[in-house]
């Protein structure tokens, strides 16, 4: 026997005083419902409805299941809408991963409409540069530029970040325009640490054509933002991802 559905059914006819009634709430016929009615009584052991020919009424233990069950069958219900994921429902911890660049330029703005979407969902935003494993890290989203790490994962591609080979204006008048690609080694270039493993530039002149072309790496940083202030100040020439760049272009 379903028990919980029998709980539902008896609940509801103790509610509408009507077997008939509960049967049409519940889209069922009358006579199952009555069926329903005594399996139960009979599983309990116990009488649960005095009925007559006019009306019925509970007994001592009918009322007190019906309490219980009305309890229950709520109890069920909160469990099933808070591990349901139904829009304004929605709660818990979400754990991302993202680079330090995309995550703060980009990432921001975009957890910022999420928590106006579901202001009960909690949210931990984790940056670093390196290709997180989602399981051994306990990340539920990982934000990821270039190539896929390995692992067990479903991957979706969101979009594009370009990259694009800046210079302050500064610099250049005091050094002169770069009218080649082959003039960059002589310029002092700054990047982050694991972006262009060697001394080698990956340059996109049209969508389908890319040269490489080398570089002399002066400083290098563990992070993108003083890569930005200090090509900004024209120490050097670098790589910079255009959510980065954009305001000072």
């Amino acid at each position: 026997m379903n028990l919980l559905e029998a709980m539902r059914i008896y609940v509801r006819v103790v509610e509408r005083e009507s077997i008939s009634g509960a049967a049409r709430d519940l889209n069922i016929g009358q006579p199952a419902a009555s069926e329903r009615i005594e399996r139960l009584e009979k599983y309990l052991g116990c009488r649960l409805l005095l009925r007559s020919a006019r009306a019925f009424n509970c007994t001592p233990e009918g009322l007190t299941f019906y309490d219980r069950s009305k309890r229950i069958l709520h109890a069920v219900e909160q469990a099933v809408a808070e591990v349901s994921s139904d829009g304004q429902d929605l709660k818990g911890t979400i754990r991302i991963a993202a680079p330090h660049c995309f995550g703060e330029t980009v990432v921001p703005e975009a957890l910022t409409l999420v928590r106006a979407a579901y202001p009960q969902l909690d949210l931990e935003l984790v940056l670093n540069d390196r290709i997180v494993d989602l399981v051994t890290e306990g990340v539920d989203i990982s934000f990821r530029l270039g190539q896929l790490g390995e692992g067990v994962f479903i991957a979706r591609q969101l979009g594009q970040v370009g990259r694009v080979l800046v210079a302050a204006p500064g610099y250049l008048s005091r050094h002169g325009p770069i009218a080649e690609p082959s003039e960059l080694v002589r310029h002092p270039f700054i990047r982050v640490q694991g972006m262009f493993g060697t001394e080698q530039l990956p340059l996109r002149h049209l969508e389908t054509v890319v040269e490489s072309v080398p570089i002399r790496t002066a400083i290098k940083t563990s992070h993108w933002r003083p890569m930005y202030e200090m090509i900004l100040s024209g120490v050097g020439i670098g790589v910079l991802e255009e959510p980065a760049c954009v305001d000072a272009l």
